[in-house]
């Protein structure tokens, strides 16, 4: 059994779209209000009741809520007990530290709703259309761009820069099948978005580039707007379309690309990137900056402008699909490490497509030579040779262990 998402575009009439930001609209009251009820009330009513405010509680003030005001039992009661679930679940992450303290949901950005799936139904229209079954606001086309499989668990419906769209989520029958494909290291890069350690080389679509430019320029107009104005408004749709386009684009190539390696490769290796921390701002404060502040922030863009963390994402589950596993190795020094002989060196680092290596002679594209390291770093005998600990394989199977091997006394050299 596995978890897939399906998202369609919508296709609503003028008054089913009243209906879906209506719907929005009291569930995020919905939400914002049970948030402040937790995080201003719970003292008094825990010393009123003797127990703290919980799901239960909350939707069986729901309840009374929705007898005594039209407008809210107009939606779908189910909608509202979502998010209420949606609002317990993110104070039980906060508990357990994965994640931030809730903040209230705002116009504009969370602007969504979510149904049980056994009380949701879609039937096929034509070739390119379907429609779903929605309590309360009734059956909505979709474009259905791919065949929906599996048994329907939720559905969730959203509002973004490009209009409405549902979301799926399904549980579907799988048995994954045994996996004898080669392995291959992945370098992932600036410069070279992907490099295997079979000398291929893929980069994101040079249309990116040109769309950040244009929204660069769109959030500059957008700046010298007045605030609640129309052309404020105006300037400000704009700047989230470009925003939206990029994301699909990126979106769509990484998974065509992740797609390719896991029908190629049974096994992917790629370095245990932190890429939270590799795009943190510059240290320093506004009155007392830190240095080169101005590369460092152009840098955090070329990085999420590449993707690398929802690249690794869609290649796990995809390769989980197909029987293969990903594995994740140390980062250190594989731009100075010879694929060859296992030397360290800055220096056999010439530049940013050029690698030779001052001991052996070795010499390769910078980045097809680290995607082989990496690549070689998935076995014992490269991590001996450079001195190094063994990494933690992450398997999309099952976690193992690092071996207990003690570390040589080479001090990373050979």
């Amino acid at each position: 059994m596995i978890q897939r998402g399906y998202r369609y575009k919508l296709g609503p009439t003028p008054e089913q779209e009243d209906l879906l930001a209506q719907f929005a609209g009291v569930c995020r009251l919905i939400y914002n209000i049970a948030l402040e009820q937790r995080r201003d009330h719970w003292q008094r009513f825990r010393s009123r009741t003797g127990q703290n405010i919980s799901y239960p509680s909350q939707a069986r003030e729901l309840t009374l809520l929705r007898d005594e005001f039209d407008w809210i039992a107009a939606v779908s009661q189910t909608c509202q007990q979502q998010t209420l679930r949606d609002l317990d679940r993110a104070y039980q992450n906060w508990f357990k530290g994965i994640a931030k303290y809730p903040t209230p949901r705002k116009k504009g950005r969370n602007d969504t709703f979510r149904y049980q799936g056994r009380e949701v139904q879609t039937r096929k229209l034509n070739g390119k259309w379907s429609e779903v079954r929605l309590p309360k606001i009734g059956w909505v086309g979709y474009r259905d761009t791919r065949a929906l499989r599996g048994k329907i668990n939720n559905a969730t419906i959203s509002l973004d820069a490009k209009g409405w769209h549902i979301s799926f989520a399904v549980a579907i029958e799988h048995e994954a099948p045994a996996n004898i494909a080669p392995s291959v290291g992945v370098d992932r890069g600036v410069a070279n978005t992907l490099a295997l350690s079979t000398g291929e080389r893929l980069c994101v679509p040079e249309r990116l580039i040109k769309l950040e430019k244009r929204q660069r320029r769109a959030q500059k107009m957008l700046s010298r707007r007045k605030r609640g104005s129309r052309r404020y408004a105006k300037a400000r749709k704009r700047v989230a379309t470009l925003s939206a386009l990029r994301s699909r684009i990126r979106k769509d190539w990484h998974h065509r690309a992740s797609l390719d390696l896991s029908r190629r490769f049974g096994t992917v290796v790629l370095e245990d990137l932190k890429t939270r921390n590799m795009t943190a701002s510059a240290k320093g404060s506004a009155d007392e900056p830190g240095r080169m502040v101005r590369q460092k922030a152009g840098l955090n863009r070329s990085i999420l402008n590449q993707g690398w963390h929802i690249f690794e994402t869609l290649l796990e589950y995809k390769l989980e699909e197909r029987g293969g596993y990903l594995c994740k190795v140390p980062a250190h020094y594989t731009s100075q490490t010879c694929a060859e002989c296992g030397t360290v060196d800055r220096e056999s680092r010439q530049s940013q497509a050029s690698f030779s290596c001052k001991h052996c002679g070795h010499t390769d594209h910078a980045d097809t030579n680290a995607a082989k390291v990496i690549l070689r770093r998935n076995t014992a005998s490269m991590d001996m040779e450079e001195g190094h600990w063994l990494s933690c394989e992450v398997s999309t199977r099952k976690s193992r262990k690092a071996l207990e091997n003690p570390p040589p006394s080479g001090g990373g050299r050979c």
